[in-house]
């Protein structure tokens, strides 16, 4: 498919039509990367998990040495066993 690139505010911008984002898998809002390599544009889904942040970033934020407080959830009220 051909499409053009266009002024669009301050920034240029192309559009993706709805067949390629259904093969790619890739959605309306989610983030992408883009990286250019030998005059080539590479459009890939961002490595996202669940969301809005990498789950390794997520734990790079934890302090070191943290471990988290245990939690007293009651006497067990059925068949539990501990």
């Amino acid at each position: 498919m051909i499409s053009k690139l266009q002024k669009w505010g301050n920034s240029q911008g192309i559009r993706v039509p709805k067949a390629i984002l259904e093969h790619s898998q890739i959605s309306v809002g989610e983030p992408v990367s883009i990286s250019a390599k030998k005059g080539q544009i590479t459009i890939k889904p961002s490595s996202v998990i669940r969301g809005k942040h990498k789950l390794k970033d997520l734990i790079n934020q934890l302090p070191k040495g943290y471990k988290p407080p245990e939690t007293d959830w009651g006497r067990p009220v059925g068949k539990e066993e501990w």
